[in-house]
């Protein structure tokens, strides 16, 4: 290792989570995570009102209950899997002998912040960073937001640092191919349904408009891994889920198809979520617990969900591919 040489960084960096599985740790983090202008675009006087008068008083109790159903012994999954990420992903560039490579996680709302990570690395004599969004499709609301925070980081040291910052990776053959992979995997182990469904996170449909190239990049990834699958096109299906609000969002809606599917003769379903790099509430509760009633009690009889790709040893060489580019 040449001490003259910078040390790197890699900061992968996800949404976040509240600190605890409870109706005030629920509302901290919601009024951070609400008060973001990329994500809720509405002027900030009238959206104050909402978000104080309305929003955190009714939302952070119903929330904790969803977090108390999925919460792990060592925290809330986003969190744990994304630190079992990092460190996979440290595992395989030590592997791949890249020396001078620091890898770290922060979040972009709550615990660890982007602004503590940052200055950490900086203190153990970081140069150089690299900073992984872990969203394989790219969204203001999402992936901009974070360079927004990173940037205004480093707008306040004196010596701004040489970064990189991955945009997406939506159409990256090691996701593509690692993502489909997963697939198969559980198939071979528990047989195929009759239709399998690509959820991704909804965004509201003015977005497209905007200029955000969410929609399509969600879009080229399904095609993409259903053709490597090898999938005919009425063996899937594309859906948005987590609509919040009553404007209309990116359709088809996932929880109206599922009411529609059984009506259609669809039975049995797979669900995967390829947008969301590890599980979380929005995977392991709205997913797997709350929208299976609702394809059930429409008459579906056998609903799975398959799990995202977490820490896994392709995952964190996706990742690692990524960095090296």
């Amino acid at each position: 290792m040449n001490p003259s040489i910078p040390k790197t960084a890699v900061l992968l960096v996800n949404l976040g989570t509240p600190e605890a599985p409870t109706a005030a740790s629920v509302r901290r983090y919601l009024a951070e995570f609400l008060s973001d202008p990329r994500v809720v675009q509405i002027p900030k006087p009238i959206w104050w009102l909402i978000l104080h008068g309305i929003v955190l008083r009714v939302r952070p109790a119903k929330s904790a209950k969803a977090y108390q159903s999925i919460w792990m012994e060592r925290g809330s999954p986003l969190k744990v899997h994304t630190e079992d990420l990092g460190a996979a992903l440290r595992d395989e560039l030590q592997q791949g002998r890249v020396g001078n490579v620091i890898v770290d996680i922060a979040m972009r709302y709550g615990k660890p912040s982007i602004d503590d990570r940052l200055a950490q690395l900086r203190e153990s004599g970081v140069g150089k960073f690299i900073i992984l969004p872990l969203y394989p499709q790219y969204a203001a609301a999402t992936t901009a937001s974070i360079f927004d925070k990173v940037t205004e980081t480093f707008s306040r040291w004196r010596y701004v640092p040489e970064f990189k910052f991955i945009s997406d990776y939506h159409l990256d053959d090691g996701y593509i191919d690692a993502v489909a992979s997963s697939i198969e995997q559980y198939w071979q182990a528990n047989g195929k349904s009759e239709l399998l469904l690509f959820s991704l996170h909804g965004l509201p449909a003015v977005s497209r408009k905007q200029g955000d190239p969410y929609y399509d990049q969600c879009v080229a990834s399904t095609k993409a891994i259903a053709a490597k699958l090898g999938l005919n096109d009425n063996a899937w299906k594309l859906v948005f889920q987590s609509r919040f609000g009553a404007q209309e969002w990116l359709k088809p809606y996932c929880v109206e198809v599922l009411k529609e599917l059984p009506g259609q003769g669809v039975k049995s379903l797979d669900v995967v979520c390829p947008g969301f790099a590890v599980d979380c509430l929005e995977t392991l509760e709205e997913i797997a617990i709350a929208n299976k009633e609702i394809f059930i009690e429409a008459g579906g009889e056998s609903y799975r969900y398959i799990p995202a790709l977490n820490a896994s040893a392709a995952h964190a060489r996706v990742l690692a591919g990524l960095t090296s580019k």
